[in-house]
């Protein structure tokens, strides 16, 4: 496998995390706003089990077209994510878990030229498929910590 180490154990394990953030939290305080206008613990839950279908669409197309452009994904701009909002919280969970394993499989098959195909991201610019999927982990690195200080916010 091609994917450095650093970027595929994160892959593999950092969502892992999610389940012992929230363990013992009820229902309301997963939907509860503390910040008005921001993203509840379980909003940022769904845009994480959203996100992996938007990147596996991406990797697909990375895979499939020459160099495409992509605009920094945006769940307000998002038609699709306001249907995950009003997903149940275990099926965000398997969502996540079963689309995961997806990345994960696909990733581990992709031979060294595949990974470094290249998308075009209109922010940050050329993106191999290594680069896409480091900062996938870091989006998603981004939100696990929003849900940590959500869940820690008194």
């Amino acid at each position: 496998m091609y994917i450095p180490v650093s970027i595929f154990d994160r892959l593999n394990t950092q969502h892992l995390s999610l389940p012992t953030s929230i363990e013992g939290l009820g229902n309301e305080q997963i939907k509860k706003h503390p910040i008005p206008d921001k993203w509840s613990i379980r909003d940022n839950i769904a845009h994480l089990a959203r996100y992996q279908v938007v990147f596996l669409e991406r990797l697909n197309k990375i895979l499939s077209a020459n160099q495409p452009v992509f605009e920094p994904y945006r769940a307000e701009n998002d038609q699709e994510f306001p249907q995950w909002l009003f997903k149940e919280l275990p099926e965000l969970m398997l969502d996540i878990k079963s689309h995961r394993r997806t990345i994960v499989d696909e990733l581990s098959t992709l031979t060294l030229p595949e990974l470094q195909r290249v998308g075009v991201h209109l922010k940050f610019g050329k993106l191999t498929v290594i680069d896409w999927t480091e900062f996938f982990v870091l989006h998603e690195a981004h939100h696990l910590f929003t849900i940590f200080r959500l869940v820690h916010t008194r």
